[in-house]
């Protein structure tokens, strides 16, 4: 069954609630690489339980709805959708635990064409649930690579808004951080169950040779990077960020993320040297 653009606009994502404990917060950190070195405090600081922060990468598994585009029957093709673009902007400190809501809605689903597929964009506003304060809102891409071709907007296709454009001169910061082989099967304990990061005959059928890691795992650890390498671990000074994906991670891999500065804006990329592919593309944040 194709996509029918007039029903799935019309499809109410339900509402999540979560109850975050420490363990979650400590499952999230180690599931993207931190506690690698066991003598540095810096990243000590998010594994374990005295003092403990939140990551503020861990702002996008905040009142996740899921694979919502497979339980509620839209016609997408689930084992051709990958993670197309992230992103989050941070209102107030996030919670180490709690409880908290998410309200995902989808704003456009835009036809790229027969052969190119097609996008779901949402949002996803979490709040405190007791106070009903903001916390972060969280900007999502579904890349839909089988699902093309229904019509629907495709007086507008492609992404909503010009990508951040690259710098031509030379980084002016880069950070290698490696990923564990069994990284993606740590990630998906923090709620993403996805079986393309997990069941090597169901990634092949999605056309890759293994189970890739999660876009949101790549995308985390690149957030670790911009941590390290312009916070000095310090999360109060991250307000957002957000990015592309252009290539798939195969867990083990090391990313390797190049760093341009324009005051309190930064732009950013990332790649794989070792197979010479951008991962994560024309990206931005916000460090204060």
């Amino acid at each position: 069954m194709p996509i029918d653009y007039e029903k799935i606009m019309k499809i109410d994502i339900p509402a999540v609630e979560q109850t975050l404990t420490t363990r979650d917060t400590m499952l999230y950190a180690l599931g993207v690489g931190l506690g690698a070195d066991p003598m540095d405090e810096n990243q000590l600081q998010f594994v374990y339980e005295k003092n403990l922060k939140a990551l503020p990468t861990m702002a996008i598994i905040l009142g996740f709805p899921g694979p919502w585009h497979v339980t509620l029957n839209t016609g997408v093709t689930r084992t051709h959708v990958v993670h197309g673009e992230q992103g989050f902007v941070i209102h107030k400190p996030l919670p180490v635990a709690g409880t908290i809501t998410g309200k995902t809605k989808l704003t456009a689903v835009l036809d790229k064409g027969a052969d190119k597929g097609a996008l779901l964009v949402t949002e996803n506003e979490v709040r405190d649930k007791a106070s009903g304060e903001l916390i972060c809102t969280l900007t999502s891409t579904t890349f839909c690579r089988k699902d093309g071709g229904f019509g629907g907007s495709s007086s507008t296709p492609g992404p909503q808004k010009p990508p951040q454009e690259i710098p031509t001169r030379a980084p002016d910061h880069i950070c290698d951080l490696p990923t564990l082989p069994q990284a993606a099967l740590i990630y998906r304990l923090s709620g993403d169950y996805n079986p393309l990061h997990a069941e090597p005959a169901f990634a092949a059928k999605a056309g890759f040779k293994q189970p890739i890691l999660h876009g949101r795992a790549t995308f985390s650890v690149v957030g670790h990077a911009l941590l390290k390498t312009l916070c000095h671990y310090d999360p109060a000074k991250f307000k957002s960020m957000e990015g592309r994906f252009s290539s798939p991670v195969y867990p083990g891999e090391t990313i390797r993320t190049e760093m341009w500065l324009n005051g309190n804006e930064v732009t950013f990329r990332a790649a794989v040297p070792a197979r010479g592919v951008t991962v994560l593309n024309n990206g931005r944040a916000e460090i204060f």
